[in-house]
């Protein structure tokens, strides 16, 4: 479905609102979203039985964080973290700690160690998506560059997609295109994990 112009406009109003608002939090109320969220992932991950998980690391004050990254680590779990190559799926590399980090574009912290390719991603069991906002169809709304459309259908179809997103960002209704892969829940500070229906 291609969505019309109307539909494509309420798209660009969404991003804006909610980047307006995830640059009006305070610090203070980012470490306390962050902290649950950690929180939140970690007590997953207990029960989840998830061996191999792709994350990511915040930008600016997209909701996650570096701790919640090495949490996940220091729980036994492979990290992969995502690397922005052109226009293609996004590569992946093995998260092994903060010195495995190094600056990139878009003000991104990369890992530099090997990278493992496009279909890495197929070997995690959980991948958490960053997103700007999530239906409760589990539409995801995203930055708009496409990296993560892309690279969501190389996902196994057994893994859980789960998105990242402050409570306020789990929505009602967001705008739908054809290429949108759905997310499977939503974690967020004040509800955990909320499964959406697949």
């Amino acid at each position: 479905m291609t969505l019309s112009a109307d539909e494509l406009d309420r798209k660009e109003q969404w991003r804006r609102e909610l980047t307006t608002g995830r640059s009006a939090t305070s610090e203070t109320a980012r470490a306390n979203t962050n902290d649950a969220l950690r929180t939140a992932v970690l007590d997953h991950l207990r029960y989840s039985g998830a061996t191999t998980v792709c994350a990511y690391v915040p930008v600016g004050s997209e909701p996650g964080s570096l701790e919640l990254v090495e949490g996940i680590r220091e729980h036994g779990c492979r990290v992969l973290l995502p690397i922005v190559a052109g226009r293609q799926p996004l590569e992946w590399a093995e998260y092994t700690g903060p010195d495995s980090l190094s600056r990139a574009g878009f003000g991104l912290l990369e890992p530099n160690n090997s990278q493992l390719g496009i279909d890495a991603i197929s070997t995690a069991e959980l991948v958490l998506v960053p997103a700007l906002a999530v239906d409760r169809r589990g539409v995801r709304l995203g930055k708009g560059a496409g990296y993560y459309d892309r690279s969501l259908p190389l996902a196994s179809g057994t893994a859980a997609l789960l998105a990242v997103v402050r409570d306020e960002e789990l929505v009602e209704d967001l705008p739908a295109e054809e290429h949108d892969v759905r997310v499977h829940g939503v974690f967020t500070p004040g509800g955990g994990l909320s499964r959406l229906p697949r």
